[in-house]
């Protein structure tokens, strides 16, 4: 008995073959895309899947979560264009970055930091929001004599929490959706902790970090500075795009509504800033349709990773993982199944955010069902796996923000990440201690 028991938990365990494949295949430096969709084949062929039932499976995904998550990332991306065309988006640095009075090296890294979390928090995209704000900054933070690798560090560390804190941010819409906690719970609890935790140490580093880097990078002096100059119709969306934004927030709060409701939200403040901006309807269309286009790839990871999961479900693989790592959780319990789903999001599943997140919760799940895991506790496992293993690995936000700040100090960068993991995971621990 013993011995088919054995047989079919090590059977289960290789239904978690594509989820090890995927790994290593992005590990590998193989595009997302092209490693979720053979890893999607494999786990048709270990769940044994037919031509028909493969059929369904993505036809099932186009009103999965995750879909609707992909359409919203898409639908974020075209907001973005309506704001940069109506130039919202400058607009916003712009008054944040003269409201500070940026004249001290201090002062340009909090301006800058405010920039930052704004914008990435509202766009949801470190790319998108960073690519908006450094034309602007950058020129700002060499009149004040900051360093490239200073830059770099604010851009990644900031944006990286500014992803956990936006109502609308694609983490925080899976986040909430997975584990069914409020948005305020959420930032009081979760999210809130670990970025003050992260801005702080970040504030920390980047004071030595630009002491020993102030003459060996520093940005070639500017002749003249670049200064944007917002004009009455770009002050006007803005006010209007702020004041609307907030409005629908509050909505979303009071009402406890939905994650489809912020495709209603994306789509109103595409059109109501648009129209204010001096654009017309189709314009506004156009631009909605031209920011969707650049996330067809996002969109389609989005929908195979649906089946990707159920195809390992399927197989036995998460329920045999579960009976593998019993011993473990009966020894250490629920703070053992938060450290864990933690720490291996961290150094064991690399990939896309949502993708991270989704594959832990599934990954899990009978465990937390089982032994009534805290959901707050989870959260922050959840939050903590995908920021950490972003601070202590190279990866697109990583190499992405020191493109938009024109350095190429990796050591800085990946100085202050292993910091800031460190301290993160540190705050794991310690709560799922108490909360799990």
């Amino acid at each position: 008995m013993a011995v088919a028991t054995n047989h079919s938990l090590w059977l289960g365990l290789a239904g978690l073959l594509p989820l090890l494949v995927y790994v290593v295949l992005v590990f590998r430096g193989t595009d997302i895309l092209a490693a979720t969709a053979l890893c999607v084949v494999l786990g048709a062929f270990l769940s044994h899947q037919t031509l028909i039932s493969f059929g369904a499976a993505l036809a099932n995904a186009m009103g999965s979560f995750l879909a609707l998550v992909g359409l919203i990332i898409m639908l974020g991306r075209g907001l973005g264009e309506v704001l940069a065309a109506t130039r919202v988006s400058h607009t916003l640095v712009h008054r944040i970055i003269h409201t500070i009075g940026v004249d001290t090296e201090k002062k340009a890294m909090l301006g800058i930091m405010a920039a930052c979390l704004v914008m990435v928090g509202l766009l949801g995209t470190m790319a998108g929001g960073n690519a908006i704000i450094a034309p602007i900054v950058v020129p700002i933070a060499a009149g004040v004599g900051l360093s490239r690798s200073t830059v770099g560090v604010i851009f990644q560390a900031v944006g990286e929490e500014a992803l956990i804190l936006g109502p609308f941010s694609p983490p925080v819409i899976t986040l909430l959706g997975l584990t069914h906690i409020g948005y305020a719970e959420m930032l009081l609890y979760v999210s809130g902790p670990v970025a003050l935790i992260t801005l702080t140490v970040t504030w920390c580093m980047i004071q030595r970090i630009q002491r020993r880097t102030r003459d060996s990078h520093p940005y070639a002096p500017p002749a003249e500075l670049a200064r944007f100059a917002p004009t009455p119709r770009s002050t006007r969306a803005t006010l209007v795009f702020v004041g609307a934004f907030l409005a629908a927030v509050i909505y979303g709060l009071v009402t406890h509504a939905p994650t489809s409701f912020v495709v209603v939200i994306m789509l109103g403040l595409s059109f109501i800033t648009g129209l204010v901006g001096g654009l017309t309807f189709a314009e506004v269309l156009g631009l909605i349709v031209k920011g969707m286009a650049g996330n067809v790839g996002l969109f389609l990871l989005f929908l195979l990773l649906d089946p990707f999961i159920t195809f390992v479900e399927q197989a036995g693989g998460f329920a045999a993982l579960g009976a593998f790592l019993k011993p473990v959780m009966e020894l250490g319990g629920r703070p053992a199944i938060v450290m864990t789903g933690g720490f291996l999001g961290a150094f064991g599943i690399s990939g896309a955010t949502v993708a991270t997140l989704k594959l832990l919760h599934e990954m899990f799940g009978p465990l937390l069902a089982k032994y009534a895991v805290s959901m707050l506790a989870w959260s922050l496992a959840l939050v903590v796996a995908t920021r950490v293993h972003n601070f202590v690995f190279p990866g697109a936000n990583m190499v992405s923000s020191l493109g938009f700040a024109e350095s190429d100090d990796m050591r800085s960068m990946l100085k202050n990440g292993w910091v800031v993991g460190a301290c993160q995971l540190a705050f794991l621990a310690c709560f799922s201690l108490v909360f799990a």
